[in-house]
């Protein structure tokens, strides 16, 4: 008579971790367009992006007792935790990229063009209802500080227009970048200064950032200053320095196709 030899049983291990990274992953991507449909609000979808980053973890640990159980005992279920694993990594690669970038910048949500004399955010009604009362704080000197040491190259923006035709060509820069506008001033008043104001949507959960434009007429010249502001948390991983490097790149594109 023919006898089967019984197979090995599963690692419960891998078999949990399988399920503890699906279940990590679900919660981000579920967080991640919630936010992005604003069917929840942004506290609760980084409170959601928390939660998915510890599942991913526990998932890792999980994997790694799964491997240790299963070159120890035979048991079957490599397989299973191996894709558990990639599947958590996969989860934790963004997370994993802000706190490098967190390592490596400074604390910092607030950059801008002039450390001096930085451009202020409209205080207009229509303003204040688009970003939901939010008004960034002045700038303490360590902030300032720090900024001039991890972005020496954040500087303003000098080109070889009047302000009045400055301003159309800053508005059309920042609609190619996709910022909404939401308030704007030509030149004039005391100082002869332009503002324009503008909301940006973060890459992945699409919160809004806020960015303000001023314009300063110099003689036959235009001195463009940008301040751009995060929302929501301490740091904003180095974005609004991308956001005026982009905005800078965009405008000399705007000039030489003129």
């Amino acid at each position: 008579m023919r006898r089967h030899l019984p197979r090995e049983p599963w690692s419960q291990a891998a078999l949990w971790s399988r399920h503890v990274a699906i279940f990590a992953a679900t919660v981000a991507m579920l967080a991640t367009i919630l936010a992005r449909l604003r069917v929840i609000d942004p506290a609760s979808a980084l409170a959601s992006l928390g939660a998915a980053v510890g599942l991913a973890l526990v998932a890792l640990l999980l994997f790694a007792a799964a491997g240790f159980i299963i070159w120890q005992t035979g048991r079957r279920g490599m397989g299973v935790a191996a894709i558990a694993a990639l599947i958590a990594l996969t989860t934790l690669a963004w997370p994993g990229y802000l706190a490098f970038q967190a390592l490596r910048l400074p604390t910092l949500s607030d950059i801008v063009t002039d450390l001096d004399d930085p451009p202020y955010f409209s205080m207009s009604s229509i303003a204040d209802v688009a970003r939901d009362g939010f008004q960034p704080r002045a700038l303490s000197p360590r902030a300032r500080a720090a900024q001039r040491a991890a972005y020496p190259d954040v500087e303003p923006i000098v080109i070889d227009l009047d302000a009045d035709e400055a301003l159309p060509l800053v508005l059309k820069t920042a609609k190619s970048l996709g910022w909404r506008l939401i308030d704007q001033r030509p030149a004039g008043g005391r100082t002869g200064d332009a503002h324009a104001d503008f909301i940006d949507q973060s890459l992945i959960l699409g919160l809004d950032e806020d960015i303000t434009v001023r314009l300063r007429p110099l003689a036959g010249q235009t001195r463009i200053d940008l301040r751009a502001a995060t929302r929501h948390g301490r740091h904003d991983f180095g974005a609004n320095a991308r956001r005026i490097e982009a905005f800078a790149e965009e405008l000399q594109s705007q000039l030489d196709n003129r």
